[in-house]
Order: structure tokens, then sequence, then C-alpha cells
């Protein structure tokens, strides 16, 4: 398995719109192409607060790259950059790494897969068994994310009672397409905020 880090950049920027995925890779991308080579390379879904069609970025949050090590050096050239999100512009600031945690309970905000949800669950379990994880899952609410040009469709995924090693797997691998626009990655799940 590829080792896996993920790069942490500061952002400035006050709203983006909610199809604001399709957008930000399209800018990354303009400013490192490797990037785009590589199907392991995701971005997190960013922190936000939702405000109808709006979404407002809070002062802390980040902006969080999964990728290889060997990209590491590439991406960091993304310091300092502005990011053209229209309406809005994202300014990253600096940029440190962090080494991927095992947590016990994983959730990805949108893993792609098929309509129904038992077909879908029936992937998750096929996929897991692939990688040798042990776990169980709750799977959550169907939703698409399109900016109108591209579509990806699937549903929440929580994945809970991992073991320390397959949680770090799972967090590398990740599943289904559309790393780059933050669907099928598992990030650590508060309950406590992530309901709030």
């Amino acid at each position: 398995m590829t080792e896996m880090i993920d790069l942490v950049f500061d952002l400035r920027g006050e709203t983006l719109p909610a199809t604001y995925p399709f957008a930000l890779w399209a800018e990354l991308v303009k400013r490192v192409p490797q990037l785009a080579e590589n199907e392991a390379v995701g971005v997190l879904p960013l922190k936000v607060a939702k405000n109808r069609d709006v979404i407002l970025l809070p002062k802390r949050t980040k902006l969080v790259l999964r990728l290889p090590q060997d990209l590491l050096q590439l991406a960091s050239r993304l310091s300092g950059a502005e990011l053209d999100i229209s309406p809005g512009v994202l300014s990253l600031g600096e940029m440190r790494t962090r080494t991927i945690q095992p947590h016990p309970t994983l959730h990805a905000q949108l893993a792609a897969g098929a309509d129904d949800e038992m077909e879908f669950m029936e992937a998750v379990h096929a996929h897991f068994a692939a990688l040798e994880i042990s776990a169980n899952t709750i799977c959550g609410i169907r939703h698409t994310l399109s900016d109108g040009r591209q579509s990806i469709s699937g549903y929440s995924l929580v994945v809970h009672d991992l073991k320390p090693e397959a949680s770090v797997r799972l967090q590398c691998v990740g599943m289904g397409e559309g790393r780059q626009f933050g669907c099928g990655i598992f990030m650590p799940y508060k309950v406590i905020s992530d309901l709030e």
C-alpha cells in the first residue's frame, strides 16, 4: 500500500457555492497538474456551515489533501495560492503535514455507489473483505453532488468498531470514485460535533 499523508493548509475565504468541490479541484490541478495523474489523491470535504445555497467558511477551516507521500513536494507549491471558486476566492496559507491516525469510528460524507441501498451495502462489504477489514457499518442518507455538468451519487457511511490497522488502511484507500471531490474519503467521526 502506498504511504499516504495529509497536507493541511490554512484557509482564508468567506463564502463558497454548494458545488465548490468541482471548482476547487479544477483550481488545484491548474496549479499542480500532477495531482490529476494519481487516482489516490483526495480532497477532504471542508468543515463548513450551510446557509441556503451558499456555504459559509468558519475562520478555522483548513484545506486537507490526502495523497501519496511522493507528491508532497509538488503539492507544497500550493502554499500562498489564490483559488478562484466563483463567486468567492480561497487563499491558501501555510502548509503542514499530518500523519493518518487510527480512529475506531470513521465517516464518509458521500461514498459513491449503486442507487439501491442493499446493492450499495453489498459493494461496501465486498470492498472491506478485499481490504481484510472487519467492522460494523451504518448507511446514511442518499445524496448527489452535482455542478450541472458532472454528478456523483451515493450514501453517507459510518464505519465503527475498527481495529487500528484497519482504520488507517481504510483512510488511506477510501472507497469508490470521486476522491478528488471529497467522495469516499473517511475521516474521524466525532458524534456530537457532526450532529450539530
